[in-house]
């Protein structure tokens, strides 16, 4: 998989630059480097990566400000890893609720940034190669992150997007607070109001204006996004059909009757 990886190093420190750069290309992955923010978001915008290591403390733009301008307005949804000094929960949900995808603490071993930057390559390819999520009338692009109901555009922040994706790709299958905390945060768990309250946003944006609500709250289970109404109707469409054709095979056999007799 790594043969393949093409990986932007954005970091102010050459020696450490070249060091994880030098370290990624023996394992096969192919590195471009940018040293400030500025940089970082024009090689971003120009060239398509697998992923960015983006060291969180850099000249003219801050790790973060630059991950929402990548996220905001290039609009760019490739893997974020951010290294940073600090360890502190607080700035890791920070980040995440950003856009970050994940993070790796000064000082790190390059063994195990290679092990992070192939899961967030692997995860972000198996997105892209997904076809459109689609429940009832609401329907989610992961290559693109577009997101439609009713056929009008929603607009999501980058944690809002990654919510909508877990529930739509699990759909209709109801998803446990456990599971969706850490395919968010990993083991950065914030507050549980943190995730009341984005889910609460969430049911907002997506089913404001609608009267089939399509986020649902399973008490003690977690949460699932899926269209019950059309669950509702089904059952009653399929004993339709099968009344229907119990009909029509008893006017068959009753006519197959009549003529049996009428011989």
């Amino acid at each position: 998989m790594s043969a393949f990886a093409l990986v932007l190093i954005v970091e102010d420190d050459h020696f450490v630059a070249e060091r994880v750069g030098s370290y990624l290309e023996a394992r096969g992955m192919q590195v471009d480097y940018a040293h400030d923010g500025a940089e970082c978001y024009r090689l971003a915008a120009e060239n398509r990566y697998d992923a960015i290591v983006l060291d969180g403390h850099l000249p003219r733009l801050d790790g973060l400000e630059i991950v929402r301008m990548l996220r905001n307005e290039a609009r760019i949804s490739t893997p974020i890893i951010m290294v940073t000094g600090r360890d502190q929960l607080e700035d890791k949900v920070d980040g995440l609720e950003r856009g970050v995808d994940d993070y790796l603490t000064k000082p790190f071993s390059t063994r195990e940034l290679e092990a992070r930057l192939i899961a967030v390559i692997r995860r972000n390819r198996r997105e892209i190669g997904r076809e459109v999520l689609r429940v009832g009338d609401l329907s989610f692009d992961p290559a693109c992150h577009r997101i439609q109901r009713g056929g009008k555009e929603i607009e999501l922040s980058p944690s809002a997007t990654k919510l909508l994706n877990i529930l739509m790709r699990e759909s209709p299958r109801v998803v446990s607070r456990r599971e969706i905390e850490r395919e968010l945060w990993g083991d950065a768990v914030p507050d549980s109001d943190v995730l009341r309250s984005q889910l609460y946003n969430l049911r907002r944006v997506i089913d404001r204006g609608f009267e089939n609500q399509l986020l649902h709250t399973v008490q003690s289970s977690g949460y699932r996004i899926a269209d019950l109404d059309a669950t509702r109707k089904r059952p009653a469409s399929a004993l339709a059909a099968y009344r229907s054709s119990n009909s029509a095979m008893s006017a068959d056999t009753l006519l197959s009757d009549s003529m049996g007799s009428a011989h």
